[in-house]
């Protein structure tokens, strides 16, 4: 499974990732109206989605109806020791982007413990995972939450400038992580075992044999 580019919900936009179904779908807005007087209640709108038929209630630019979750959601082989962390970063990532940004640091060295590399180092850790074979571009990935995990939880001390941007591109980063390091392998895996025993003996063969 390939993980898509997630769009967060948006009063402005007239597509985003559905907070129900979570697919990526086109929504139709249309403005709350309070039928037995005709009154337009110009600071509601709704939205619904094209993919499931659910709809959102917006305030303005706040979306009241589900409770927001704003943020992508997890990597669907996201290891279990993680998931947790991650989910509750989450939640809260709409009402506090920089306490989202907090707990995603630990989900990185959770994540890098999963992938056999000791996390307590998170500079050392994401040098250990280049040498597994960690592309360069993931390692800058790795490197921008690293700092920017460093700012967000200096002791007794939050960055100001961290919002919903900053915590959604984080949240970006460790699916990335995990999609390259977990999900891609294991697609591979899958395919080279449905291959016919003749066709891998075949590779196996040729790989013995090549200089």
């Amino acid at each position: 499974m390939i993980n898509m580019p997630y769009e967060p919900p948006s009063v402005l936009s007239n597509a985003y990732n559905c907070p129900h179904c979570h697919a990526y779908a086109s929504v139709l807005a249309a403005a709350v109206r309070f039928t037995p007087m005709n009154v337009d209640l110009a600071p509601f709108k709704i939205h619904r989605c094209s993919r499931c038929g659910k709809f959102t209630l917006w305030h303005e630019i706040t979306m009241i109806h589900p409770p927001a979750l704003t943020s992508p959601p997890p990597n669907a082989d996201m290891p279990v020791t993680v998931l947790a962390d991650y989910e509750e970063a989450r939640g809260i990532a709409a009402r506090s982007p920089r306490g989202a940004a907090a707990l995603l640091r630990p989900v990185i060295q959770k994540l890098c413990t999963h992938l056999g590399v000791d996390g307590g180092n998170l500079n050392a850790a994401i040098g250990e995972l280049v040498r597994k074979g960690l592309p360069a571009r993931v390692q800058q990935a790795l490197d921008v939450v690293r700092v920017v995990g460093n700012k967000a939880v200096h002791p007794g001390q939050i960055d100001l400038k961290d919002d919903v941007e900053t915590a959604n591109a984080l949240f970006g980063l460790v699916n990335v992580v995990a999609e390259v390091m977990i999900t891609q392998p294991k697609v591979i895996e899958t395919l080279y075992g449905a291959l016919p025993e003749g066709a891998k003996e075949a590779i196996e063969r040729r790989d013995r044999e090549t200089p």
